[in-house]
């Protein structure tokens, strides 16, 4: 007989979840036993939140949910960070967290704590096995909770003794898929009249939305009514690049959001809700749009937008047109300073076609992204959550789910330094990732915000100190080589450019330090 944790890897696989990212502690030893199973793929990582962001990366390429391993209470407090920011992208992930068994908790032994009370803020289900005869349905569950569209965060929590005993014949619940629904057919009359009004219309894009079948009608509907398309500032996932459909950005900015959203008589979303500030600020709205600007939801967070997207085609007879597209624009060789654009630059000449960008650059990315729509087609990533060390580790997801292309992750040296043990579970698995660290030796963006703020127009000595990373300087290149991950620093247009291609030709990763001064 198989016991608990050997039943629990098995129901996981037979449920589609065929990866764990894992960093396992004693009461996890038999789970780690079971991981020991050729259908399935255990990957280490030597921190929680690595495990929890790869989980992310892996789910926004897949659409099927990873599970990771975390070692009670204290590892799961490790990985909610990413566990935040994978909630915010609707990523599905099964978080396996063990627990001390039944007969020790009393004792309260030291590494005691309320798993549930950790897990339920960030999770949509949480269950602790009770048995483990139950094991296979409670896993079951946890698979199919979350598989749903959006994504759910499941966190079942797994005593020892669950673990190492028989666990019978497993017994699983049956029906727990359900079809994405279609919206309903009044709201598709609404915004097909707001269309056909010739109204300033934006549709926002979120979520499935922003790629494969509904991006593309969604460009039909662009072309056919002159309405026009955009996406949040951050988003789970788009497709975007030569030959597919073109999303503006909406700024981040307050100002710039409310200058770009300013001329629109309505707003229409799909799988997302109208655009928020990211903060509140003295002064400034929290809501974008402008006074009189009418918000119509066409697809909700749960529903299917191609579906959706087809019956507004239909209703305003568009069926069979031709969508709108993006051209190639082909971006010389930059050379010289760096700056967002030529950064923006050398990242259109260098990207191969199919790469995957995940960008966690928050001051330089701000500007760079909306200058490379020309670039070969691509996927490119974004951090839903807000909470900064997502990159490097959903870099690493992404890239474990899509071998065979190159991932090129984008992050800021003080972001990096949050999770920079990815670079080690990378060179471990042979992952084609290009790790570009941009060092302005500062968490540049809080100065910006420092005087959004209204905090000041310069933070004083003590405040800087709490801004600037220079004090000792950061050397990426040496601590990526001490992981096994090879480097090169740059600090010219030109060599970030040549780096970035002599990247795609190495099978493995690498990473490349930007000096930004």
């Amino acid at each position: 007989m198989a016991n608990g944790a050997e039943t629990l890897v098995n129901t996981l696989v037979d449920n589609g979840v065929e990866v764990c990212f894992a960093n396992p502690g004693t009461s996890e030893m038999h789970f780690l036993a079971a991981l020991d199973n050729p259908r399935m793929k255990s990957v280490l990582c030597l921190y929680e939140g690595v495990c929890t962001g790869a989980a992310d990366g892996w789910y926004r390429m897949k659409d099927v949910p990873a599970s990771t391993l975390l070692h009670l209470g204290p590892g799961l407090a490790n990985g909610l960070s990413n566990i935040h920011n994978a909630k915010r992208a609707s990523s599905g992930m099964v978080n396996i967290v063990g627990e001390h068994s039944a007969s020790h908790l009393k004792y309260d032994p030291p590494l005691t704590s309320d798993i549930e009370g950790l897990a339920r803020p960030l999770s949509h289900w949480v269950r602790r096995a009770e048995s483990a005869t139950t094991i296979a349905w409670d896993t079951a569950t946890a698979c199919a909770k979350a598989s749903e569209h959006p994504g759910q965060i499941a966190t079942l929590i797994l005593p020892g003794d669950t673990a190492w005993k028989d666990a019978g014949t497993p017994v699983v619940p049956q029906g727990l898929t359900r079809a994405r629904p279609a919206p309903d057919q009044a709201r598709v009359d609404e915004v097909a009249k707001v269309l056909r009004s010739g109204e300033p219309t934006l549709l926002i894009l979120g979520n499935k939305a922003t790629r494969g079948r509904a991006l593309e009608l969604a460009g039909v509907v662009a072309a056919g009514t002159g309405c026009r398309l955009g996406s949040q500032f951050f988003t789970a996932r788009i497709e975007r690049g030569a030959g597919r459909t073109p999303l503006e950005r909406i700024p981040y900015a307050v100002p710039l959001g409310q200058a770009f959203l300013k001329d629109f008589k309505h707003i229409v979303t799909l799988e997302t809700k109208e655009p928020v500030a990211f903060f509140a600020y003295p002064d400034k709205p929290s809501l974008l749009k402008a006074p009189g600007t009418v918000v119509h939801s066409l697809v909700a967070d749960d529903e299917d937008s191609a579906l959706g997207l087809e019956m507004l085609i239909d209703a305003l007879g568009l069926k069979g047109a031709a969508p709108l597209v993006q051209e190639r624009i082909e971006a010389g060789v930059p050379s010289g300073a760096l700056n967002p654009e030529s950064i923006a630059q050398a990242l259109s000449a260098a990207l191969p076609e199919n790469a995957i960008l995940v960008d966690e650059s928050l001051t330089t990315g701000r500007q760079t992204m909306g200058l490379t729509m020309g670039a070969r087609p691509h996927d490119l990533i974004n951090n839903m959550g807000g909470s900064i060390g997502y990159g490097t580790p959903v870099a690493t997801g992404a890239s474990m789910a899509c071998p065979d292309r190159r991932t090129f992750c984008m992050v800021g040296d003080g972001s990096a330094m949050y999770t920079i043990q990815s670079l080690w579970t990378q060179a471990r698995e042979g992952l084609p990732i290009t790790t570009i660290i941009f060092a302005n030796n500062q968490y540049a963006i809080l100065k910006a915000e420092y005087t959004n703020m209204g905090a000041g127009q310069q933070p004083g000595p003590q405040a800087m100190a709490m801004i600037d990373i220079d004090r000792p300087t950061i050397d990426w290149v040496a601590m990526a080589k001490s992981m096994g991950v090879p480097g090169v620093q740059v600090d010219n247009a030109e060599d970030f450019h040549k780096a970035m291609a002599r990247s795609t030709e190495m099978d493995g990763p690498c990473l490349i330090e930007v000096k930004l001064y």
